[in-house]
C-alpha cells in the first residue's frame, strides 16, 4: 500500500461493515453453543485436569476471540471491499446439494452425488451437464465402491449399486 493511499485511508473515516458484524455474531453464537454443549455434557471424566471437555472449551474460546476480533475490525471498517456477489453459481451448488439430499435414498449414492458434482461444476462454470453428470456418477460410484466394499461402510445403495 502506498503512502498516499494510507493517508487517504486515515483521513476518510471508514464506515462499519454490517456484513462483518453478522459474521462476528455468528462466530459468537457458535462459540456459546459449543461452550454450553460442553458444559452440559454428561459423563465427562472428572479425574483428570485435561479431559475430553478441554478441546471443545479451547475451540469455543478461540471462536469467541475471533468473534471479538472480527467485530473490532468491522467497527473500524478495515475489511477489504468485496466484489459483486453472483447468486447464480450459489443457486446451482445449493440446488445440487438439495437434489442430492432428496434423491439419496431413492436413486442411491452414485447417481445423487453425481448430480451434485455436475451442479457444482456448473456453478463453477465448468463443462456442460451432459458431460459432467456421467463423470460425477462414475467418480461417486468409485467412492461408493471403496467405502461399501473395501471398508465395509454403509452408504445408500440405489439401482446402480445393486448391480454390484
Amino acid at each position: 500500500m502506498t503512502k498516499q493511499s494510507q493517508n487517504e485511508r486515515r483521513e476518510s473515516p471508514a464506515k462499519p461493515d454490517k456484513a462483518a458484524f453478522v459474521i462476528a455474531a455468528g462466530l459468537a453464537v457458535l462459540a456459546i453453543v459449543i461452550f454450553w454443549n460442553t458444559a452440559t455434557m454428561g459423563g465427562a471424566a472428572n479425574y483428570a485436569r485435561i479431559g475430553p471437555a478441554a478441546f471443545p472449551y479451547a475451540i469455543s474460546a478461540g471462536l469467541f476471540i475471533l468473534a471479538i476480533w472480527t467485530a473490532v475490525e468491522a467497527w473500524r471498517g478495515d475489511f477489504p471491499e468485496r466484489g459483486p456477489q453472483e447468486t447464480v453459481p450459489i443457486l446451482w451448488i445449493v440446488g445440487g446439494l438439495a437434489a442430492q439430499m432428496l434423491l439419496l435414498n431413492i436413486v442411491g449414492f452414485s447417481i445423487a452425488t453425481g448430480l451434485l458434482f455436475a451442479a457444482t461444476a456448473r456453478g463453477f462454470g465448468r463443462g456442460p451437464l451432459w458431460q459432467t453428470i456421467p463423470i460425477g456418477i462414475v467418480l461417486a460410484f468409485v467412492i461408493w465402491f471403496v467405502f461399501a466394499k473395501g471398508l465395509q461402510l454403509s452408504l445408500p445403495a440405489g439401482p446402480l449399486e445393486q448391480l454390484f
